[in-house]
């Protein structure tokens, strides 16, 4: 992974100036379509927050549960980071079809989840920020399935039908700050539909040119 660009290093200096949302921690969310490149973001970010934690949503759901886990997770990590305290989960192995042995994730004070299902209602209340990559679902599953191959061709057709139907019920793009979308080379920043760009010197309006990272 190449190291963070200044306007990467710039956004994160904005988000470590939130407040905190949840205990000291500012839990920042990022949101978007599965195969939308939202672990590789939020790596780039993290890295130039100085090695923030990010926790994957994909060690929260599992096979039997791929969007029910809101509760799960605001026990195990919601709650004690409302008490100022270290969270533990039991990350799922999606070969094995087991959960593991808990995890620690400390509360510092920027962390990430990264996910399908970040930007859910139940976590919203919690959040400093909420990130959308923005890319049309089809293409993002296309990403998605070539990245993993014929052999998960059945578990893609399932997943599509159920992500379809979480973002109709409960969606996320909506209370974004900001949308980011993936270039060839870099990202375009655009603000997002409950975003405020004020403060935001990486903002793309949709008339400028794109801000390249």
């Amino acid at each position: 992974m190449r190291p963070p660009a200044p306007a990467v290093r710039r956004l994160a200096a904005r988000l470590r100036r939130l407040p905190p949302s949840c205990g000291p921690v500012r839990l920042i969310g990022v949101d978007g379509h599965a195969g939308s490149g939202k672990s590789t973001f939020a790596g780039l970010l993290a890295e130039a927050l100085g090695g923030a934690p990010v926790l994957h949503l994909d060690d929260i759901a599992s096979h039997a549960e791929l969007f029910a886990w809101s509760g799960r997770l605001l026990t195990e990590v919601i709650e004690p980071f409302g008490r100022g305290e270290s969270a533990h989960y039991a990350p799922y192995d999606w070969r094995e079809h087991r959960f593991g042995l808990p995890r620690p994730l400390p509360a510092a004070p920027v962390v990430l989840i990264e996910g399908v299902g970040a930007g859910r209602r139940a976590l919203r209340p919690y959040l400093a920020f909420l990130l959308w990559l923005e890319m049309a679902p089809e293409q993002a599953w296309a990403r998605g399935r070539a990245r993993d191959g014929e052999e998960q061709r059945e578990f893609w057709d399932g997943w599509v039908r159920a992500e379809a139907h979480h973002f109709s019920d409960d969606p996320s793009r909506p209370y974004a700050g900001l949308l980011v979308r993936q270039l060839g080379k870099g990202y375009e920043v655009l603000p997002g539909l409950r975003g405020d760009p004020a403060g935001h010197p990486d903002v793309t309006h949709r008339e400028g040119p794109p801000a390249m990272w």
